[in-house]
Protein backbone atom coordinates (compact mmCIF):
# COMPACT_ATOMS: atom_id res chain seq x y z
CA UNK A 1 0.00 0.00 0.00
CA UNK A 2 1.10 3.53 -0.69
CA UNK A 3 1.07 5.03 2.84
CA UNK A 4 0.88 3.75 6.41
CA UNK A 5 -2.37 3.43 8.33
CA UNK A 6 -1.37 6.23 10.72
CA UNK A 7 -2.68 8.68 8.08
CA UNK A 8 -6.12 7.05 8.14
CA UNK A 9 -8.56 8.41 10.71
CA UNK A 10 -11.96 7.01 11.59
CA UNK A 11 -14.10 9.74 13.14
CA UNK A 12 -17.30 7.70 13.44
CA UNK A 13 -18.19 5.69 16.51
CA UNK A 14 -16.88 2.12 16.48
CA UNK A 15 -19.98 0.15 17.41
CA UNK A 16 -19.72 -3.60 18.19
CA UNK A 17 -18.44 -5.42 15.13
CA UNK A 18 -17.24 -2.28 13.36
CA UNK A 19 -13.55 -2.82 14.20
CA UNK A 20 -13.63 -6.16 12.40
CA UNK A 21 -15.07 -4.81 9.17
CA UNK A 22 -12.74 -1.79 9.46
CA UNK A 23 -9.64 -3.82 10.28
CA UNK A 24 -6.20 -2.42 9.38
CA UNK A 25 -5.83 -4.46 6.18
CA UNK A 26 -9.27 -3.44 4.93
CA UNK A 27 -8.60 0.22 5.71
CA UNK A 28 -5.23 0.10 3.99
CA UNK A 29 -6.87 -1.45 0.91
CA UNK A 30 -9.57 1.20 0.55
CA UNK A 31 -7.23 4.06 1.44
CA UNK A 32 -4.95 2.95 -1.37
CA UNK A 33 -7.89 3.09 -3.78
CA UNK A 34 -8.72 6.58 -2.58
CA UNK A 35 -5.17 7.90 -2.88
CA UNK A 36 -4.75 6.52 -6.38
CA UNK A 37 -8.10 7.48 -7.87
CA UNK A 38 -9.59 10.36 -5.91
CA UNK A 39 -7.73 13.03 -7.91
CA UNK A 40 -9.30 11.68 -11.09
CA UNK A 41 -12.69 11.57 -9.40
CA UNK A 42 -12.38 15.24 -8.47
CA UNK A 43 -11.36 16.14 -12.03
CA UNK A 44 -14.39 14.35 -13.44
CA UNK A 45 -16.72 16.09 -11.01
CA UNK A 46 -15.27 19.43 -12.10
CA UNK A 47 -15.89 18.39 -15.70
CA UNK A 48 -19.58 17.87 -14.87
CA UNK A 49 -19.82 21.48 -13.75
CA UNK A 50 -18.08 22.72 -16.88
CA UNK A 51 -20.46 20.71 -19.05
CA UNK A 52 -23.40 22.11 -17.11
CA UNK A 53 -22.31 25.63 -17.99
CA UNK A 54 -22.41 24.69 -21.68
CA UNK A 55 -25.91 23.24 -21.31
CA UNK A 56 -27.06 26.35 -19.46
CA UNK A 57 -25.81 28.35 -22.42
CA UNK A 58 -28.07 26.49 -24.82
CA UNK A 59 -25.75 23.74 -26.10
CA UNK A 60 -27.43 20.35 -26.47
CA UNK A 61 -25.74 16.98 -25.97
CA UNK A 62 -25.24 14.77 -29.02
CA UNK A 63 -23.54 11.55 -30.04
CA UNK A 64 -19.83 12.42 -30.23
CA UNK A 65 -17.96 12.11 -33.51
CA UNK A 66 -14.72 11.27 -31.71
CA UNK A 67 -16.14 7.91 -30.57
CA UNK A 68 -18.03 7.02 -33.75
CA UNK A 69 -15.66 4.10 -34.38
CA UNK A 70 -16.65 2.57 -31.02
CA UNK A 71 -20.34 2.85 -31.88
CA UNK A 72 -19.83 1.31 -35.32
CA UNK A 73 -17.24 -1.29 -34.28
CA UNK A 74 -17.80 -5.03 -34.07
CA UNK A 75 -17.02 -5.86 -30.44
CA UNK A 76 -18.77 -7.43 -27.47
CA UNK A 77 -18.40 -7.45 -23.70
CA UNK A 78 -16.91 -10.37 -21.79
CA UNK A 79 -19.41 -13.26 -21.46
CA UNK A 80 -21.83 -12.95 -18.57
CA UNK A 81 -21.32 -15.29 -15.56
CA UNK A 82 -23.69 -18.23 -15.22
CA UNK A 83 -25.48 -16.93 -12.13
CA UNK A 84 -26.27 -13.63 -13.88
CA UNK A 85 -27.74 -15.19 -17.01
CA UNK A 86 -31.30 -15.03 -15.65
CA UNK A 87 -32.14 -11.68 -14.07
CA UNK A 88 -35.80 -11.51 -15.01
CA UNK A 89 -36.89 -10.05 -11.68
CA UNK A 90 -34.65 -8.08 -9.36
CA UNK A 91 -35.67 -6.51 -6.07
CA UNK A 92 -33.92 -3.51 -4.59
CA UNK A 93 -33.70 -2.11 -1.11
CA UNK A 94 -31.50 -0.74 1.66
CA UNK A 95 -28.74 -2.64 3.42
CA UNK A 96 -30.43 -3.13 6.78
CA UNK A 97 -30.29 -6.69 8.10
CA UNK A 98 -33.96 -7.69 7.98
CA UNK A 99 -34.38 -6.21 4.50
CA UNK A 100 -31.42 -8.16 3.19
CA UNK A 101 -32.81 -11.45 4.50
CA UNK A 102 -36.32 -10.78 3.19
CA UNK A 103 -35.04 -9.67 -0.22
CA UNK A 104 -32.74 -12.66 -0.63
CA UNK A 105 -35.62 -14.96 0.35
CA UNK A 106 -38.44 -13.36 -1.68
CA UNK A 107 -38.11 -15.38 -4.89
CA UNK A 108 -36.48 -12.69 -7.03
CA UNK A 109 -33.53 -13.75 -9.16
CA UNK A 110 -31.30 -10.95 -7.85
CA UNK A 111 -31.26 -8.49 -4.97
CA UNK A 112 -29.60 -5.12 -5.33
CA UNK A 113 -28.43 -4.09 -1.86
CA UNK A 114 -28.31 -0.33 -2.06
CA UNK A 115 -25.85 1.88 -0.20
CA UNK A 116 -27.01 4.77 -2.36
CA UNK A 117 -30.50 6.16 -2.99
CA UNK A 118 -32.40 3.64 -0.84
CA UNK A 119 -30.16 4.12 2.20
CA UNK A 120 -29.61 7.14 4.37
CA UNK A 121 -25.79 7.40 4.61
CA UNK A 122 -25.48 7.52 8.37
CA UNK A 123 -22.22 6.04 9.62
CA UNK A 124 -24.10 3.25 11.37
CA UNK A 125 -26.11 2.36 8.24
CA UNK A 126 -23.05 2.27 5.99
CA UNK A 127 -20.80 0.15 8.21
CA UNK A 128 -23.53 -2.10 9.58
CA UNK A 129 -24.60 -2.65 5.97
CA UNK A 130 -21.13 -3.99 5.17
CA UNK A 131 -21.36 -6.35 8.15
CA UNK A 132 -24.77 -7.54 6.99
CA UNK A 133 -23.56 -8.26 3.46
CA UNK A 134 -20.47 -10.06 4.72
CA UNK A 135 -22.68 -12.26 6.88
CA UNK A 136 -25.08 -12.89 3.99
CA UNK A 137 -22.26 -14.11 1.77
CA UNK A 138 -21.00 -16.31 4.60
CA UNK A 139 -24.57 -17.69 4.88
CA UNK A 140 -24.54 -16.69 8.56
CA UNK A 141 -27.07 -13.88 8.50
CA UNK A 142 -30.10 -13.91 10.80
CA UNK A 143 -32.20 -11.35 12.64
CA UNK A 144 -34.34 -11.37 15.76
CA UNK A 145 -37.21 -8.87 15.81
CA UNK A 146 -37.90 -8.75 19.54
CA UNK A 147 -40.75 -6.26 19.18
CA UNK A 148 -42.68 -8.61 16.90
CA UNK A 149 -41.40 -11.86 18.28
CA UNK A 150 -40.18 -12.97 14.85
CA UNK A 151 -36.98 -14.61 13.67
CA UNK A 152 -35.52 -14.16 10.19
CA UNK A 153 -33.13 -16.65 8.60
CA UNK A 154 -31.72 -17.15 5.14
CA UNK A 155 -33.44 -19.84 3.05
CA UNK A 156 -31.77 -22.20 0.61
CA UNK A 157 -31.10 -20.87 -2.90
CA UNK A 158 -31.33 -17.15 -2.15
CA UNK A 159 -31.25 -14.43 -4.81
CA UNK A 160 -27.93 -13.42 -6.35
CA UNK A 161 -26.52 -10.44 -4.47
CA UNK A 162 -25.56 -7.24 -6.29
CA UNK A 163 -24.31 -4.17 -4.41
CA UNK A 164 -24.78 -0.52 -5.36
CA UNK A 165 -22.12 1.78 -3.88
CA UNK A 166 -22.70 5.48 -3.53
CA UNK A 167 -22.08 7.73 -6.53
CA UNK A 168 -18.89 9.52 -7.51
CA UNK A 169 -20.24 12.81 -6.13
CA UNK A 170 -20.45 11.67 -2.50
CA UNK A 171 -17.88 11.64 0.31
CA UNK A 172 -17.69 9.43 3.40
CA UNK A 173 -17.08 12.06 6.06
CA UNK A 174 -16.33 9.55 8.83
CA UNK A 175 -13.14 8.23 7.24
CA UNK A 176 -10.32 10.68 6.58
CA UNK A 177 -7.42 9.75 4.35
CA UNK A 178 -4.50 12.15 4.73
CA UNK A 179 -6.89 14.61 6.36
CA UNK A 180 -9.54 14.56 3.63
CA UNK A 181 -12.93 12.77 3.53
CA UNK A 182 -12.79 9.53 1.59
CA UNK A 183 -14.69 8.92 -1.62
CA UNK A 184 -17.94 7.21 -0.61
CA UNK A 185 -17.91 5.19 -3.84
CA UNK A 186 -14.51 3.71 -3.10
CA UNK A 187 -15.38 3.17 0.57
CA UNK A 188 -18.46 1.10 -0.32
CA UNK A 189 -16.90 -0.68 -3.29
CA UNK A 190 -13.62 -1.50 -1.57
CA UNK A 191 -14.97 -2.76 1.74
CA UNK A 192 -17.46 -5.06 0.05
CA UNK A 193 -14.86 -6.50 -2.32
CA UNK A 194 -12.27 -6.98 0.42
CA UNK A 195 -14.65 -8.89 2.68
CA UNK A 196 -16.62 -10.82 0.05
CA UNK A 197 -14.50 -12.17 -2.76
CA UNK A 198 -13.37 -15.38 -1.04
CA UNK A 199 -16.84 -16.30 0.25
CA UNK A 200 -18.41 -15.55 -3.12
CA UNK A 201 -15.90 -17.78 -4.89
CA UNK A 202 -16.96 -20.63 -2.63
CA UNK A 203 -20.57 -19.94 -3.67
CA UNK A 204 -19.61 -20.09 -7.39
CA UNK A 205 -20.55 -16.43 -7.61
CA UNK A 206 -18.61 -13.21 -7.54
CA UNK A 207 -18.46 -9.60 -6.38
CA UNK A 208 -21.22 -8.00 -8.44
CA UNK A 209 -22.01 -4.29 -8.48
CA UNK A 210 -24.45 -1.72 -9.77
CA UNK A 211 -22.61 1.51 -10.65
CA UNK A 212 -24.80 4.61 -10.32
CA UNK A 213 -25.15 8.06 -11.86
CA UNK A 214 -22.39 7.88 -14.47
CA UNK A 215 -22.47 10.81 -16.88
CA UNK A 216 -20.10 9.60 -19.57
CA UNK A 217 -17.49 7.11 -20.72
CA UNK A 218 -14.68 8.89 -18.86
CA UNK A 219 -16.44 8.16 -15.57
CA UNK A 220 -16.87 4.53 -16.63
CA UNK A 221 -13.16 4.41 -17.51
CA UNK A 222 -12.29 5.50 -13.98
CA UNK A 223 -14.42 2.68 -12.54
CA UNK A 224 -12.63 0.24 -14.82
CA UNK A 225 -9.25 1.46 -13.60
CA UNK A 226 -10.40 1.09 -9.99
CA UNK A 227 -11.62 -2.46 -10.65
CA UNK A 228 -8.42 -3.48 -12.44
CA UNK A 229 -6.23 -2.17 -9.64
CA UNK A 230 -8.39 -3.70 -6.90
CA UNK A 231 -8.33 -7.10 -8.60
CA UNK A 232 -4.58 -6.91 -9.06
CA UNK A 233 -4.01 -5.94 -5.43
CA UNK A 234 -6.08 -8.90 -4.21
CA UNK A 235 -4.58 -11.33 -6.74
CA UNK A 236 -7.85 -11.79 -8.61
CA UNK A 237 -8.13 -12.48 -12.34
CA UNK A 238 -9.42 -9.77 -14.66
CA UNK A 239 -13.19 -10.14 -14.89
CA UNK A 240 -13.70 -11.35 -11.31
CA UNK A 241 -15.58 -8.15 -10.49
CA UNK A 242 -18.65 -7.69 -12.68
CA UNK A 243 -20.76 -4.57 -12.96
CA UNK A 244 -24.09 -3.36 -14.23
CA UNK A 245 -24.21 0.35 -15.00
CA UNK A 246 -27.36 2.36 -14.42
CA UNK A 247 -28.14 4.56 -17.40
CA UNK A 248 -29.89 7.12 -15.24
CA UNK A 249 -28.52 10.41 -16.55
CA UNK A 250 -29.47 12.15 -19.76
CA UNK A 251 -25.80 12.64 -20.64
CA UNK A 252 -25.04 8.91 -20.37
CA UNK A 253 -27.77 8.09 -22.89
CA UNK A 254 -25.54 9.63 -25.56
CA UNK A 255 -22.59 7.39 -24.61
CA UNK A 256 -24.15 3.97 -24.06
CA UNK A 257 -21.80 2.16 -26.45
CA UNK A 258 -18.82 4.02 -25.05
CA UNK A 259 -19.67 3.14 -21.45
CA UNK A 260 -20.00 -0.53 -22.35
CA UNK A 261 -16.70 -0.37 -24.22
CA UNK A 262 -14.75 1.18 -21.35
CA UNK A 263 -15.99 -1.54 -18.97
CA UNK A 264 -16.08 -4.38 -21.51
CA UNK A 265 -14.01 -6.77 -19.38
CA UNK A 266 -16.21 -6.23 -16.33
CA UNK A 267 -19.65 -5.13 -17.44
CA UNK A 268 -22.62 -7.50 -17.73
CA UNK A 269 -25.46 -5.11 -18.47
CA UNK A 270 -27.18 -1.77 -18.21
CA UNK A 271 -30.25 -0.72 -16.27
CA UNK A 272 -32.82 1.94 -17.09
CA UNK A 273 -32.89 3.94 -13.87
CA UNK A 274 -36.00 5.84 -14.83
CA UNK A 275 -36.52 8.08 -11.79
CA UNK A 276 -32.96 9.37 -11.67
CA UNK A 277 -33.12 9.78 -15.46
CA UNK A 278 -36.11 12.12 -15.14
CA UNK A 279 -34.31 14.04 -12.41
CA UNK A 280 -31.17 14.25 -14.54
CA UNK A 281 -33.18 15.60 -17.48
CA UNK A 282 -34.68 18.34 -15.30
CA UNK A 283 -31.33 19.12 -13.65
CA UNK A 284 -29.28 19.38 -16.82
CA UNK A 285 -31.91 21.59 -18.48
CA UNK A 286 -33.12 23.40 -15.36
CA UNK A 287 -32.30 26.80 -16.85
CA UNK A 288 -34.01 26.04 -20.15
CA UNK A 289 -37.67 27.09 -20.25
CA UNK A 290 -38.23 24.93 -23.35
CA UNK A 291 -37.33 21.78 -21.43
CA UNK A 292 -39.84 21.86 -18.59
CA UNK A 293 -41.79 18.68 -17.88
CA UNK A 294 -45.38 18.22 -16.73
CA UNK A 295 -46.47 16.71 -13.42
CA UNK A 296 -44.26 13.80 -12.42
CA UNK A 297 -47.21 11.39 -12.66
CA UNK A 298 -47.53 12.20 -16.37
CA UNK A 299 -43.87 11.45 -17.18
CA UNK A 300 -44.07 7.69 -17.69
CA UNK A 301 -42.02 5.22 -19.68
CA UNK A 302 -44.65 5.61 -22.41
CA UNK A 303 -43.55 9.24 -22.83
CA UNK A 304 -41.73 9.39 -26.20
CA UNK A 305 -38.38 10.62 -24.87
CA UNK A 306 -38.40 8.03 -22.08
CA UNK A 307 -39.44 5.17 -24.36
CA UNK A 308 -36.72 6.17 -26.85
CA UNK A 309 -34.05 5.98 -24.16
CA UNK A 310 -35.28 2.62 -22.90
CA UNK A 311 -35.34 1.08 -26.38
CA UNK A 312 -31.89 2.49 -27.17
CA UNK A 313 -30.49 0.84 -24.03
CA UNK A 314 -32.00 -2.50 -25.08
CA UNK A 315 -30.68 -2.35 -28.64
CA UNK A 316 -27.19 -1.26 -27.64
CA UNK A 317 -26.88 -3.88 -24.90
CA UNK A 318 -27.99 -6.74 -27.11
CA UNK A 319 -25.67 -5.68 -29.90
CA UNK A 320 -22.79 -5.97 -27.41
CA UNK A 321 -23.88 -9.18 -25.64
CA UNK A 322 -24.99 -7.41 -22.46
CA UNK A 323 -28.25 -7.62 -20.54
CA UNK A 324 -30.74 -4.75 -20.53
CA UNK A 325 -32.59 -4.48 -17.23
CA UNK A 326 -35.80 -2.47 -17.00
CA UNK A 327 -36.73 0.13 -14.46
CA UNK A 328 -38.33 0.29 -11.06
CA UNK A 329 -42.00 -0.31 -10.40
CA UNK A 330 -42.45 1.88 -7.33
CA UNK A 331 -45.94 0.58 -6.49
CA UNK A 332 -46.37 -1.45 -3.32
CA UNK A 333 -49.33 -3.56 -2.14
CA UNK A 334 -52.11 -1.48 -0.59
CA UNK A 335 -53.61 -2.99 2.55
CA UNK A 336 -57.26 -2.35 3.35
CA UNK A 337 -58.19 -0.87 -0.03
CA UNK A 338 -58.92 -3.50 -2.65
CA UNK A 339 -59.53 -1.01 -5.46
CA UNK A 340 -56.25 0.81 -4.83
CA UNK A 341 -54.42 -2.51 -4.51
CA UNK A 342 -55.87 -3.76 -7.80
CA UNK A 343 -54.87 -0.51 -9.50
CA UNK A 344 -51.30 -0.79 -8.20
CA UNK A 345 -50.96 -4.34 -9.47
CA UNK A 346 -52.46 -3.39 -12.83
CA UNK A 347 -49.89 -0.60 -13.24
CA UNK A 348 -47.03 -2.98 -12.45
CA UNK A 349 -48.35 -5.57 -14.89
CA UNK A 350 -48.65 -3.04 -17.70
CA UNK A 351 -45.18 -1.68 -16.99
CA UNK A 352 -43.55 -5.11 -17.01
CA UNK A 353 -45.41 -6.22 -20.12
CA UNK A 354 -44.10 -3.18 -21.97
CA UNK A 355 -40.56 -3.89 -20.83
CA UNK A 356 -40.44 -7.57 -21.74
CA UNK A 357 -42.17 -6.99 -25.10
CA UNK A 358 -39.70 -4.22 -25.93
CA UNK A 359 -36.85 -6.65 -25.26
CA UNK A 360 -35.68 -6.11 -21.69
CA UNK A 361 -33.99 -9.12 -20.08
CA UNK A 362 -35.21 -8.32 -16.59
CA UNK A 363 -36.83 -5.70 -14.41
CA UNK A 364 -36.94 -4.13 -10.96
CA UNK A 365 -39.57 -4.16 -8.23
CA UNK A 366 -39.52 -2.34 -4.90
CA UNK A 367 -41.55 -4.73 -2.75
CA UNK A 368 -41.54 -8.51 -2.25
CA UNK A 369 -45.29 -8.50 -2.87
CA UNK A 370 -44.69 -7.54 -6.51
CA UNK A 371 -42.11 -10.24 -7.28
CA UNK A 372 -44.59 -12.96 -8.27
CA UNK A 373 -46.47 -10.65 -10.63
CA UNK A 374 -43.33 -9.47 -12.41
CA UNK A 375 -42.08 -13.05 -12.60
CA UNK A 376 -45.36 -14.18 -14.14
CA UNK A 377 -45.17 -11.53 -16.86
CA UNK A 378 -41.56 -12.29 -17.78
CA UNK A 379 -42.14 -16.06 -17.65
CA UNK A 380 -45.02 -15.69 -20.10
CA UNK A 381 -43.20 -13.54 -22.62
CA UNK A 382 -39.58 -14.61 -22.07
CA UNK A 383 -39.36 -18.37 -21.46
CA UNK A 384 -35.57 -18.38 -21.96
CA UNK A 385 -33.23 -17.01 -19.26
CA UNK A 386 -32.86 -13.79 -21.26
CA UNK A 387 -33.39 -12.39 -24.75
CA UNK A 388 -29.95 -10.92 -25.34
CA UNK A 389 -29.89 -12.39 -28.85
CA UNK A 390 -32.88 -10.24 -29.83
CA UNK A 391 -32.17 -7.21 -32.01
CA UNK A 392 -35.00 -4.86 -32.97
CA UNK A 393 -33.07 -2.65 -35.39
CA UNK A 394 -33.89 0.39 -33.28
CA UNK A 395 -31.94 3.64 -33.34
CA UNK A 396 -32.60 6.98 -31.67
CA UNK A 397 -31.74 10.52 -32.69
CA UNK A 398 -30.69 13.28 -30.35
CA UNK A 399 -34.13 14.83 -30.80
CA UNK A 400 -35.80 11.57 -29.76
CA UNK A 401 -33.91 11.69 -26.47
CA UNK A 402 -34.23 15.42 -25.81
CA UNK A 403 -37.75 16.46 -26.80
CA UNK A 404 -39.71 16.77 -23.55
CA UNK A 405 -43.04 15.06 -23.05
CA UNK A 406 -46.20 17.10 -23.18
CA UNK A 407 -48.77 17.35 -20.42
CA UNK A 408 -50.12 19.62 -17.75
CA UNK A 409 -48.85 21.11 -14.53
CA UNK A 410 -51.48 21.11 -11.81
CA UNK A 411 -51.79 22.46 -8.30
CA UNK A 412 -52.07 18.83 -7.19
CA UNK A 413 -48.73 18.11 -8.84
CA UNK A 414 -47.15 21.10 -7.11
CA UNK A 415 -48.49 20.03 -3.73
CA UNK A 416 -47.46 16.40 -4.25
CA UNK A 417 -43.91 17.52 -5.01
CA UNK A 418 -43.77 19.63 -1.86
CA UNK A 419 -45.26 16.92 0.35
CA UNK A 420 -43.17 14.04 -1.05
CA UNK A 421 -40.03 16.15 -0.84
CA UNK A 422 -40.57 17.03 2.81
CA UNK A 423 -41.68 13.55 3.87
CA UNK A 424 -38.83 11.81 2.07
CA UNK A 425 -36.10 14.16 3.30
CA UNK A 426 -37.46 13.79 6.85
CA UNK A 427 -37.31 10.01 6.52
CA UNK A 428 -33.75 10.29 5.18
CA UNK A 429 -32.73 12.49 8.11
CA UNK A 430 -34.17 9.89 10.48
CA UNK A 431 -31.93 7.26 8.87
CA UNK A 432 -34.41 5.57 6.54
CA UNK A 433 -33.61 5.94 2.84
CA UNK A 434 -36.52 3.96 1.38
CA UNK A 435 -39.86 5.41 2.45
CA UNK A 436 -43.39 4.26 1.61
CA UNK A 437 -45.36 7.42 0.78
CA UNK A 438 -48.87 7.34 -0.69
CA UNK A 439 -48.54 3.68 -1.71
CA UNK A 440 -45.26 4.21 -3.57
CA UNK A 441 -41.79 3.24 -2.37
CA UNK A 442 -39.88 6.49 -2.63
CA UNK A 443 -36.12 6.90 -2.61
CA UNK A 444 -33.81 9.86 -3.10
CA UNK A 445 -34.47 10.02 -6.84
CA UNK A 446 -38.15 10.84 -6.49
CA UNK A 447 -37.42 13.55 -3.93
CA UNK A 448 -34.87 14.92 -6.39
CA UNK A 449 -37.54 15.09 -9.11
CA UNK A 450 -39.90 16.85 -6.72
CA UNK A 451 -37.54 19.64 -5.71
CA UNK A 452 -36.06 19.99 -9.22
CA UNK A 453 -39.45 20.45 -10.84
CA UNK A 454 -40.47 23.07 -8.30
CA UNK A 455 -37.23 25.01 -8.84
CA UNK A 456 -37.55 24.93 -12.62
CA UNK A 457 -41.26 25.80 -12.62
CA UNK A 458 -40.62 28.74 -10.29
CA UNK A 459 -37.65 30.12 -12.19
CA UNK A 460 -39.45 30.03 -15.54
CA UNK A 461 -42.87 31.03 -14.23
CA UNK A 462 -44.55 27.91 -15.53
CA UNK A 463 -48.32 28.03 -15.92
CA UNK A 464 -50.65 25.59 -14.22
CA UNK A 465 -53.71 24.21 -15.95
CA UNK A 466 -55.86 26.73 -14.08
CA UNK A 467 -53.90 29.61 -15.62
CA UNK A 468 -51.99 30.61 -12.49
CA UNK A 469 -48.25 31.21 -12.61
CA UNK A 470 -45.98 29.22 -10.34
CA UNK A 471 -44.00 31.84 -8.47
CA UNK A 472 -42.40 32.24 -5.06
CA UNK A 473 -45.58 33.54 -3.44
CA UNK A 474 -47.68 30.60 -4.63
CA UNK A 475 -45.08 28.07 -3.52
CA UNK A 476 -44.60 29.75 -0.15
CA UNK A 477 -48.35 29.55 0.43
CA UNK A 478 -48.41 25.84 -0.45
CA UNK A 479 -45.38 25.09 1.75
CA UNK A 480 -47.09 26.82 4.69
CA UNK A 481 -50.38 25.00 4.18
CA UNK A 482 -48.80 21.57 3.79
CA UNK A 483 -46.46 22.00 6.72
CA UNK A 484 -49.37 23.23 8.84
CA UNK A 485 -51.40 20.14 7.96
CA UNK A 486 -48.48 17.90 8.85
CA UNK A 487 -48.01 19.65 12.18
CA UNK A 488 -51.73 19.44 13.02
CA UNK A 489 -51.62 15.66 12.57
CA UNK A 490 -48.92 15.25 15.28
CA UNK A 491 -48.52 15.98 18.94
CA UNK A 492 -45.43 17.85 20.09
CA UNK A 493 -43.24 14.81 20.65
CA UNK A 494 -44.25 13.24 17.35
CA UNK A 495 -43.57 16.46 15.49
CA UNK A 496 -40.06 16.78 16.88
CA UNK A 497 -39.24 13.16 16.16
CA UNK A 498 -40.57 13.44 12.61
CA UNK A 499 -37.85 15.96 11.61
CA UNK A 500 -40.38 17.42 9.17
CA UNK A 501 -39.42 20.96 10.19
CA UNK A 502 -35.78 20.39 9.29
CA UNK A 503 -36.78 18.61 6.10
CA UNK A 504 -38.98 21.51 5.07
CA UNK A 505 -36.07 23.89 5.64
CA UNK A 506 -33.85 21.77 3.39
CA UNK A 507 -36.58 21.49 0.77
CA UNK A 508 -37.25 25.24 0.79
CA UNK A 509 -33.56 25.96 0.29
CA UNK A 510 -33.45 23.60 -2.68
CA UNK A 511 -36.55 25.18 -4.24
CA UNK A 512 -35.95 28.89 -3.52
CA UNK A 513 -32.17 29.29 -3.76
CA UNK A 514 -30.92 31.14 -6.84
CA UNK A 515 -28.49 28.33 -7.66
CA UNK A 516 -29.67 24.83 -8.51
CA UNK A 517 -28.04 22.29 -6.17
CA UNK A 518 -26.43 19.33 -7.94
CA UNK A 519 -27.82 16.77 -5.44
CA UNK A 520 -30.07 17.26 -2.41
CA UNK A 521 -28.01 14.70 -0.50
CA UNK A 522 -25.00 17.05 -0.47
CA UNK A 523 -26.48 19.75 1.79
CA UNK A 524 -28.66 17.26 3.68
CA UNK A 525 -25.63 15.11 4.57
CA UNK A 526 -24.46 17.85 6.90
CA UNK A 527 -27.52 17.17 9.08
CA UNK A 528 -26.85 13.46 9.66
CA UNK A 529 -23.08 13.25 10.00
Amino acid sequence: MSKPNEQIEITGTLEPGFADILNPDALAFIADLHRRFNPSRKTLLDARLARQAQLDGGQDPDFEAISADIRSGNWQVRPVPEDLQDRRVEITGPVDRKMIINALNCGAKCFMADFEDASSPTWENMVQGQINLRDANARKIDFEDAARGKSYNLKADPAVLIVRPRGWHLDEAHMLVDGQPMSASLFDFGLYLFHSYEALKDLSSGPYYYLPKLENAAEARLWNMVILHAQSTLGLPVGTVRATVLIETIMASFQIDEILYELRDHIVGLNCGRWDYIFSYIKRFAKRADRTLPDRAEVTMASPFMHAYSRLVIETCHKRGAHAIGGMAAQIPVKGDNAANDAAFAKVRADKEREVKDGHDGTWVAHPGMVALAMEVFDEHMPAPNQVERLNGYSASAADLLTPSTGTITLGGVRTNIEVGILYIASWLRGQGAAPIHNLMEDAATAEISRAQLWQWRVHGAKMDDGRTIDTALLEQQFAEILGQMRAACDGAQWGASRNEEAASVMRGLVFDDDFAEFLTLPAYQLIK
